[in-house]
């Protein structure tokens, strides 16, 4: 396989920190010595790596030129998504969307009216990604199932996630279609310490989790239903973007322009 390059964009945040261990560890990727980052860290510099601001833009894309083709690989704020997606559609530069969050539609819309192809999932862990089609895949083909049922869904995640978990809100949709009139907005939302040692989330993974479980009870409550799926760390989600990494990369040599690709294309395609 060609040595795909990366840069990313997002340093030295946690997520970003988690996939450049990643992609330093394995010898399909060349990892670029410059990254993308919010003004506050710009000019900064990480293991060799020169950080550019927001502001410095035009200069990241004069040092990089040389460089391409490149993917980057977004793991910033949600309220940076789309900002950051305009920049990369129209600067030519295919990128893997981790970040949450920000308007998913026009994030989408951007790339179709684009140049280039991207990959583009609230969740990157290929695991619950396969969970989450075969909930799908129930909606489709057992629409109503659960007609009258009540629905509970909690999800914890470290207390510097801001948004409500893209996954969660995600599997409301499936839930929808299956005959639950559920609305995100009703999903708790855990981000309080205390409260997750309560629930069980280990200390060492306080700052670094993403709990989640589904609760359906039937209408005269005397059935009840229960999913969960617990995540400690980081190490699964930058897995998955290694492999949204080689995706996206082989899709641009097949010449993909303005498709928007998503996990579950991934998963299929590997």
């Amino acid at each position: 396989m060609e040595i795909v390059r990366v840069v990313l964009s997002g340093l030295p945040g946690k997520m970003a920190t988690k996939v450049k261990e990643k992609v330093l560890g394995c010898d399909d990727f060349e990892l670029l010595p410059c990254a993308l980052t919010s003004k506050r860290h710009d000019s900064e510099r990480l293991d060799g790596i020169e950080l550019y601001g927001t502001q410095r833009r035009n200069e990241f894309l004069e040092d990089t030129e040389k460089h391409r083709p490149f993917i980057i690989v977004d793991y910033t704020t949600p309220d940076a998504v789309n900002e950051n997606a305009e920049f990369y559609c129209t600067s030519g530069i295919p990128f893997v969307m981790g970040t949450t969050g920000g308007d998913r539609e026009k994030l989408i819309e951007c790339v179709e009216g684009s140049d280039i192809c991207a990959v583009i999932a609230p969740n990157m862990a290929k695991q619950i990604v396969g969970l989450m089609a075969m909930f799908e895949y129930a909606a489709t083909n057992f629409p109503g199932l659960f007609e009258g049922y009540g629905l509970e869904i909690v999800e914890s995640h470290q207390s510097t996630k801001k948004d409500t978990s893209g996954t969660a809100k995600a599997m409301v949709k499936y839930f929808n279609k299956l005959g639950i009139p559920f609305n995100i907005d009703d999903i708790q939302k855990i981000r309080d310490p205390e409260k997750q040692r309560e629930i069980g989330v280990p200390e060492e993974y306080l700052a670094g989790h993403g709990w989640h479980t589904y609760k359906l009870t039937s209408p005269d409550r005397t059935v009840y239903f229960e999913f969960t799926h617990n995540v400690n760390g980081r190490d699964i989600y930058a897995l998955g973007t290694l492999d949204a990494i080689k995706y996206l990369h082989r899709k641009m040599e097949e010449g993909s322009k303005g498709r928007a690709y998503s996990m579950i294309d991934v998963l299929k395609g590997i």
